[in-house]
């Protein structure tokens, strides 16, 4: 039996699994279009958000691992959560955690790929959802196996896939209240659903910003208008969004205005963001298609990282109100609506923030407008707490095992809402977050793609990293043990 985890063995079995087993249930993954509830308000009619959890289910099953528990949880009303509980050599607790549900399709894919059009292409897979979350739950069913087929000892590990992610998680904290005597008190979590500054190492996500915002409307008229007549007479509604929106952004330079949505750099992350910039360089930038002559809001790769990770950015996602090009009439229009949204630093207050939105939007109209902010549920952003020594060496030893380069560390402007959850759950606990989207793998946008060769040897890097904290916990392997008995019969 063995009983020390080779490394080696586990590179080349693990790209067996990928290659013979995990590719082509992601393909067939891509092609259920399970969008969201936030997106798909039939999701339970249409059945797709089914068809996705079963088609997980049914692989975790075909791997037969011994002791499995595995099971589909549904609260009345509520998305499906997927539950895989492995015992381990000990009762201390690992929870994996990954998500099945997708983003809308998006247009602009490019010519041959589409959202639910698997296509493999140098080396990487393409579809909406394969990266974004999809291969979380085979990956981290492939590291509890690869242990198990070389019989390395580790602790009771618990997978949770949820359906709910991309909606905000909504539904997430009643399945953790449901299930909080199965998962008991981690004293590791690891998340597989977070981005990678490069394909060439392991990248280890230290903060996430959190997510708010909601739907801006201003109403000038009941009716639309001719616009030669009415134009001069009747405010235009798209102006005075436009001055509304200026109120909590520089139109110049997309500083948010309000000190409600700011907070403080610690100075560990900045210390992380300038070495994370060394290493990335102009990659940072160069990893979006720029249009034309277009360039990135600062010329420092720094700035760009504080930007994207620790300051609060608006967007406009979606409009109501404006027709298309091509069946646009001169009519001055009764009504525009704004869908805004608003990234908060890791550590702000994003419901203080939403208030603030609120207030600040809605407060004397300009003429008088009808004007209202209707807000949507805010999630909080995720500041990790300090790293265990033995972690930090785990993760640098995995990395450079698997990809040759120790780990790098960078905070991520992406929300996850489970992490805020469970680091108010269980503050003791150690934290892995770490994922697969790295440069012009565009995640919610046209084109996503899976880099299959980062997705196989980050499932190598969780499978070491469970082997140390098994160590640390105290857990031995029979080698061990075996040879501290031999110790103990030869004394005298």
């Amino acid at each position: 039996m063995v009983n020390s985890f080779d490394s080696n063995a586990a590179h080349g079995a693990i790209a067996d699994v990928w290659c013979e087993s995990i590719v082509p249930a992601l393909v067939e993954y891509v092609r259920i279009p399970n969008q969201s509830p936030a997106f798909d308000g039939d999701w339970r009619a249409h059945g797709h958000m089914d068809r996705a959890v079963a088609l997980a289910r049914q692989w975790i099953e075909s791997r037969r691992l011994p002791g499995l528990r595995l099971e589909v949880v549904q609260i009345d009303g509520r998305t499906p959560v997927l539950l895989a509980e492995l015992p381990g050599a000990s009762n201390d607790t690992v929870l994996l955690y990954g998500h099945l549900d997708k983003q809308p399709p998006m247009h602009g894919w490019s010519d041959g790929l589409g959202p639910w059009t698997p296509v493999i292409r140098d080396g990487r897979l393409y579809g909406r959802g394969a990266a974004d979350d999809g291969y979380a739950v085979f990956a981290s069913i492939a590291a509890l196996a690869e242990l198990q087929r070389q019989a390395v000892p580790h602790a009771r590990c618990l997978v949770l896939i949820e359906t709910c992610e991309e909606s905000g998680s909504y539904d997430l904290p009643a399945y953790l209240d449901l299930l909080a005597p199965r998962i008991g008190t981690p004293s590791l979590v690891i998340c597989l659903d977070s981005g990678c500054g490069d394909y060439e190492r392991l990248w280890v996500t230290t903060s996430l910003r959190g997510l708010g915002g909601g739907t801006l409307s201003v109403s000038t008229l009941d009716e639309g208008a001719h616009s030669g007549a009415a134009t001069g007479v009747v405010p235009s509604t798209f102006r005075i969004a436009r001055r509304l929106l200026d109120r909590i952004e520089d139109a110049d330079s997309g500083r948010v205005l309000l000190p409600e949505l700011h907070a403080d750099i610690p100075e560990q992350r900045q210390r992380q963001i300038e070495a994370a910039a060394a290493v990335l360089g102009d990659g940072v930038a160069t990893g979006f298609a720029f249009a034309g002559d277009t360039r990135a809001m600062a010329a420092d790769t720094a700035e760009l990282l504080r930007n994207r990770t620790w300051l609060p950015g608006m967007e406009i996602t979606g409009a109501d109100g404006l027709p298309a090009i091509t069946s646009a009439g001169n009519v001055l229009r009764p009504t525009t609506a704004l869908k805004v949204s608003m990234r908060f630093p890791p550590t702000a207050d994003t419901r203080r923030g939403t208030a603030a939105l609120k207030h600040v939007l809605e407060a004397d109209p300009p003429y008088g407008a009808r004007v209202s902010f209707t807000a949507e549920h805010a999630a909080d952003g995720w500041n990790a707490p300090p790293e265990a020594p033995w972690l930090t060496e785990a993760l640098d030893r995995a990395s450079l095992d698997s990809f040759g380069k120790p780990a790098c560390y960078i905070g991520e402007g992406g929300t996850i809402p489970f992490m805020a959850m469970l680091g108010r759950k269980f503050p003791a606990a150690q934290f892995v977050i770490t994922g697969v989207l790295g440069p012009k793998s565009n995640a919610h946008g046209p084109n996503e793609f899976l880099e299959l060769a980062t997705a196989e040897r980050l499932t190598c890097c969780i499978a070491a990293v469970l082997v140390t904290h098994g160590r640390e916990s105290g857990i031995e392997s029979r080698e061990s043990a075996d040879e501290r008995s031999t110790t103990v019969n030869r004394e005298p």
